[in-house]
Formats: C-alpha cells, structure tokens, sequence
C-alpha cells in the first residue's frame, strides 16, 4: 500500500536494538504486520486470516535470545475505516485469539508474558465494541490512534491548540471507549497507542515548539481522567512532532513536560472541575513519588495571569485577574469518588509547596527553548539534562499563572483518601 514496498527487519538490527532497549532501560511494545495472509479488495476491505508464520518465528527469537518486550500489538490502523486497508472487527477479534495463544505458547515458562494490544488505528464506536466484547480473555489492552489537530499543513494549528472548545472535542473519543470497556466483559484497559497531534509528521514550529506543551499535557490530563492507562508519543525522533530534534538529538520542549508529567503525577487521577476561564486547563492527580497532590495549570490566554488561591477541603476557590487589573472570582471543585473529607491532613510543619513554571523563550509561543521557572532548559556540555527543580512557594500565596504558561504545583500537605 501507498507504493511502499516489502519492508525487512534483519534481526542484526534487532539485536542492535535490544542492546539499546537494555542500555536505555527502554519498555517496549511492538507492533506486528497484521496484513500477511489476506486478499486487498477494491471495496477497501482486506479478507482472509491473518498468516502469523513470520510473526511466531520474530517472537520465538525474541524469547530464545532473553529480550524483554512489554508487550505485542497486531496491526496499525486497519479497524474502522482504516487508513489504506479495513479489516472487520469480527475477523481482527480470531486474529487476536491467534495471537494470543502464540504468546502462550512461546512464552511457556518464561516470565513475565507480555501484554497483548490491538488494534491500533482511530476509534470507531461500533467496531471497538465487537472487538471489547468478543476479546474477554485474549486481549489485555485496546489501542488507538489520536491526530485530532488534522495534518500538519494546517496553518490554523495554533488557533485549534488554544482553543478550548476543540482540545474538548476529543473527549467524546476517551468517553465513549471508557463506557466500551466499563459495559463489555473484557478486562483490557485503554491505550492511546500513538498520538502526533498533527499528521503527516507535524509542523515545524508547532509540534516541536513551546506551544505544542498545550496540546500535550491537555491530552495527559484528559486521558487519565478517563481512565486511560498509558499514553504513547508519536515520535521519540522523527518527523516535526519528536521528543527530540531529529538532526542534533536535542530535547524539544514537550521532552521536558513529558519528564515532569512522568516524575510528578502519580496513577491515582482526582476528578477536577475549574469553573473560570475556558482558556484555563486545571488536572490534579495524587503526588507520584511522596506525599499530597500535583495540580497541573495550563493557561492559554495570551494576556489572563491567574492568581489561584486553593482551599484544602471539597471546594477549590481559585482567583484570577486580567491585567487591566478587572478582578473575577472562578471555583473549581475537587471531588473523589470515595470522597473528600472537609478536613485535610496537613504534614506537621510543612508550610510550603513546591512550583514548577514552564513559559516560553522571550514570551515567543513557537519558542524551541523552554524555561523552567525563568531559567533556560538546555543540556550541559557533555549533554545531560538540566536539573529540574522546582520553586518553593509558602502556602498562604497564591499561585500565579502567567500568560502563556503551564504549572505543575505539588502540594505535600494535602492528602485526600484517595492518595494515601
């Protein structure tokens, strides 16, 4: 399909990788060919059982040389619509079958057995649900695919990024799996398996810049607030959407919010509601690696500072400003489904929470350079990351968010049940 032509992985090269994987302490999930074996029809549909020949024989050398894989997915993009090629759901849910009892086989004995993923490619209600609901036993995680920022030649990027009422629209997208998932008898959890924002490798300027923060951290909030639980990249390198910059390796701006995300925010997600600005985006998850809360501010208004005062009991009251100085007074409400009692345990002593305050190089959205906390992130001569640490702020302040900003705001003398 689109004139590419047979593709090959020597396993010299996948020898090479693995070293890479174990040097890195990399998790990997790889993405199987689920087309081998079936017919291309005219009416965009590809026929016929998977033929998993190649694909048990690259499993069995994986396990036969102790490479670690976290898990195997079958096909990309081939459900819905697909992109190319469709195959029926009824059809991927034997494929999977057969590709989980090929990792039962193999994995005999040996331990852990890796996840089994699929189908990864964008959501179709319809078709995802015959897949929750006839994979009860086979399947351990759905995957899909989000681009939800169109391609990448857009030049209205930016409006859609800043625009609250779009970067809400994908949220019917992680609403209506969640219900799949919670409605079927599977027990496989959501993935988003891959997720560039913008298709077609991206926009130079935008998906590599300070601004694309935005969109990205969004995502994290919004997904694990529907209880997605893992959330992959598209790309670590490659294309105008990497991690890093393709040609010196330096880490973009989203390398840097993914760091933070990954450090600060623990698995448990506390339902956030922020009653002010649209334009401003609030999460809260339980802190990861100690005690208390991360609240993560994302403010895209290009003038609003935000000044946010935090009761700690059921209710959030947050303040904001504009610069002309015109006061408003918003309320988020903060709420756990096991509940959040009106008194808070407080750490004895603890008076002061940690801040970190991400903004763009000379206030230029389309920055590569990210600062933390008014200092420049770039690596050291011998090509380390920069130190991220945060600000310490006393509790009686309010927490200021800038224009054109993001926070990341641990809390350490808040802790709800649902974090201890």
């Amino acid at each position: 399909m689109f004139g590419f032509n047979k593709g090959c992985l020597p396993m010299k090269r996948w020898d090479e990788l693995n070293s890479f994987f174990l040097r890195t302490g990399a998790k990997i999930i790889f993405g199987l060919n689920a087309l081998p074996g079936r017919t291309l029809k005219s009416d965009g549909f590809a026929t016929g059982a998977w033929d998993f020949t190649n694909a048990e024989s690259f499993i069995r050398y994986t396990v036969k040389h102790n490479y670690s894989i976290a898990g195997w997915e079958l096909g990309n993009e081939l459900c819905g619509r697909g992109i190319g090629t469709t195959v029926t759901a009824s059809q991927y849910v034997n494929d999977t079958a057969s590709l989980h009892k090929i990792v039962q086989n193999v994995y005999k004995g040996v331990g852990p057995r890796p996840l089994i993923l699929s189908p990864g490619g964008f959501f179709d209600a319809p078709w995802f649900k015959e897949l929750a609901d006839k994979t009860t036993t086979s399947l351990d995680a759905v995957t899909h695919h989000i681009y939800n920022l169109g391609p990448g030649v857009d030049q209205h990027l930016i409006e859609k990024i800043l625009d609250p009422a779009y970067l809400d629209g994908i949220a019917n997208t992680f609403r209506s799996l969640q219900n799949i998932l919670k409605t079927s008898a599977t027990s496989a959890s959501a993935w988003v398996g891959e997720a560039g924002g913008a298709y077609n490798s991206g926009h130079h300027l935008v998906t590599d810049a300070f601004v694309f923060s935005f969109w990205y951290l969004d995502q994290l909030g919004m997904s694990a607030s529907y209880d997605t639980k893992t959330y992959c990249r598209q790309t670590l390198i490659g294309g105008n959407y990497g991690l890093l910059n393709t040609t010196t390796f330096v880490p973009n701006p989203d390398y840097y919010s993914a760091l933070l995300w990954h450090r600060l925010m623990g698995r448990n997600v506390l339902s956030t509601r922020f009653a002010g600005p649209k334009k401003i985006r609030a999460y809260t998850h339980c802190a990861k690696q100690s005690k208390g809360i991360v609240v993560l501010l994302i403010n895209l208004h290009n003038t609003t500072i935000v000044q946010a005062k935090v009761a700690f009991n059921s209710t959030w009251s947050l303040r904001h400003r504009h610069k002309s100085h015109k006061s408003h007074r918003s309320h988020m409400q903060k709420k756990h489904h096991s509940g959040l009692r009106s008194s808070t345990e407080r750490v004895r002593g603890d008076t002061e929470r940690e801040e970190y305050h991400l903004t763009p190089k000379d206030g230029n959205i389309q920055s590569q350079t990210m600062l933390l906390n008014g200092n420049a992130l770039n690596l050291d001569s011998s090509g380390n990351i920069p130190t991220l640490e945060p600000v310490f702020v006393n509790s009686s302040q309010p927490i200021i968010v800038a224009p054109f900003s993001i926070v990341f705001v641990h809390i350490p003398y808040v802790v709800p049940p649902a974090c201890r």
